[in-house]
């Protein structure tokens, strides 16, 4: 990838609903389609729903038949689009958003800023040697 890159980017938040804590981070993925991004949450949804009560497998598989639908026409649009479902007192919510990808610098053969010649690393940490 040598210049900026349309695609989506991916994530899975759980949340405690008892603790009222913040939500947590499970997975992130980087995708470059919206077929690539829905699929990936569908495939979680596919996975994880025999484990799921009845509300919550209900919530799933409304949004594998309809919901996932509307999130493809919505990533189409370069608009963001969240599935969140909840089993018992975990929320999990996934969330995808169009982004831009930013090429990686190919530092290889271009000149280092002279501050990285400053640089001096840790000296490796002691271990203690094992006696025989």
């Amino acid at each position: 990838m040598d210049k900026p890159q349309r695609g989506y980017w991916c994530e899975c938040w759980t949340q405690d609903l008892t603790d009222e804590t913040q939500p947590i981070l499970r997975a992130s993925f980087d995708a470059y389609s919206a077929p690539q991004a829905d699929r990936w949450v569908a495939v979680a949804l596919r996975t994880i729903s025999p484990a799921l009560d009845p509300d919550a497998s209900q919530e799933a598989w409304e949004w594998l038949y309809d919901g996932r639908i509307a999130t493809r026409k919505a990533l189409l649009r370069a608009e963001p689009s969240t599935v969140t479902l909840t089993q018992t007192r975990t929320r999990i919510t996934w969330t995808i958003r169009p982004v831009i990808f930013l090429p990686q610098a190919y530092r290889q053969g271009t000149e280092l800023p002279s501050c990285a010649h400053v640089f001096t690393p840790c000296p490796k940490p002691h271990t203690p040697q094992q006696a025989d």
